[in-house]
């Protein structure tokens, strides 16, 4: 008994750890609140000149309480601007925008603010910030694990029983920075946050009223030294309006 006593107790001290880790990952939780909570996208590239400004003002929202997300896009890759942060889903979800506010480009630097596009964003801060609609959702996260994330969406009474809702996934990661090799800014170092690191579709749903639905989501891993926030945003399929949106930090 003497001699195996030491690993009795180290166990126990293992598992007590193991139990408040668990704890500490439960504990965090955010809900949204009684108005929506803007969502500003910002569609960017690493070979364009006219970006580096755009991602400058992107980086003032941080600690607002605003879900921004800065879509590194890849079609200018074809002519060696290779933007290391871009993927194909941003380009796609760019169009998609484009398609809902009739444009006939997609283009960078481009700011979207809450589904609209928003062309003079370089003084727009109290107009992005201010006002607020009534939110017709609400949302509530919540991390069960590093990297599994849970959401409740629970449309309002004043939602309208019929009305269709569709969401997303993002993670965003501040603190990253780029020698630019080539393109317009080849040369530069350049600096970035709310970077998407990852985009993922959660489908369209049709409002039967208040009942809740549970979204699932398992995300990447998250890069070290870099703060990260998981973001579900709400909106309207046929417009892409925002109903709500809301952003998650956990302690690592």
């Amino acid at each position: 008994m003497v001699i195996y006593a030491p690993k009795i107790i180290a166990a126990c001290a293992l598992l007590a750890g193991a139990t408040a880790t668990f704890g500490m990952q439960d504990q965090c939780t955010a809900s949204s609140g009684p108005q929506v909570t803007p969502v500003l996208e910002l569609y960017t590239s690493e070979g364009c000149s006219s970006c580096p400004p755009a991602d400058k003002w992107a980086s003032t929202f941080k600690g607002k309480d605003l879900v921004v997300q800065a879509f590194h896009v890849g079609y200018w890759d074809y002519i060696g601007w290779v933007d290391r942060f871009a993927a194909p889903a941003h380009t796609n979800r760019q169009r998609e925008v484009a398609v809902n506010n009739r444009l006939r480009n997609i283009y960078t630097p481009q700011v979207v603010v809450n589904g609209r596009d928003w062309p003079q964003w370089g003084n727009a801060e109290s107009r992005i910030v201010g006002t607020r609609d009534t939110a017709r959702t609400h949302i509530t996260l919540q991390r069960l694990a590093d990297d599994q994330f849970e959401a409740t969406v629970t449309p309002t009474a004043a939602s309208g029983a019929a009305q269709p809702w569709a969401a997303y996934w993002t993670v965003t990661e501040h603190g990253h920075n780029s020698k630019v090799k080539a393109g317009e800014n080849a040369g530069e170092f350049l600096k970035h946050d709310f970077v998407v690191r990852q985009y993922t579709q959660a489908g369209e749903y049709k409002n039967t009223g208040a009942t809740p639905q549970k979204l699932s989501f398992r995300s990447i891993a998250a890069t070290p030294g870099h703060e990260r926030q998981i973001n579900l945003v709400v909106f309207e399929p046929k417009s892409g309006k925002t109903l709500q949106a809301l952003s998650l930090q956990c302690k690592a």
